[in-house]
């Protein structure tokens, strides 16, 4: 049996993929906007989520950065792998400005892509950080609600 793939992991993957064509040709990003949605025939909603991911990661890039560094220990932040830092930056995006979707699933999401995608120890890293972020969320809004 196998196991059932989210369905918007295309779209995340998507924009993964645009995310690191914009890091290293330095092409315009609607190009490389254009170019993602014009591989798949994807639906109207698809369309929006990746195009909506796509332009938060790039906007807040330097905010979620921030996020990352903050929450390396004992490591720096030009050590980790383009394609980590990258899968962050969306997952980070994700997770503060896209509101349809639960953190976990975002977390979730990151931690799966990583796996595919990056080094054998990449899931554990994006775990331990989103988890951070996720836990910050959490105690923010305790703190607001007491």
């Amino acid at each position: 049996m196998t196991k059932a793939t989210h369905p918007r992991r295309v779209g995340r993957e998507a924009v993964l993929q645009g995310l690191y064509a914009l890091e290293i040709s330095g092409e315009e990003r609607s190009k490389i906007l254009n170019d993602i949605l014009g591989r798949r025939d994807y639906d109207s909603k698809m369309k929006n989520f990746i195009t909506t991911l796509f332009d938060s990661s790039i906007d807040h890039k330097n905010w979620c950065e921030e996020q990352i560094k903050s929450r390396l220990n004992n490591w720096e932040f030009g050590r980790v792998a383009l394609l980590d830092r990258l899968l962050l930056i969306l997952a980070i995006s994700e997770i503060h400005f896209i509101e349809d979707v639960p953190p976990k699933v975002s977390i979730s999401e990151a931690i799966e892509i990583a796996k595919l995608y990056s080094t054998e120890e990449s899931s554990s890293f994006v775990n331990g950080v989103l988890d951070n972020v996720y836990k910050t969320i959490t105690n923010g809004i305790k703190e607001k609600n007491s």
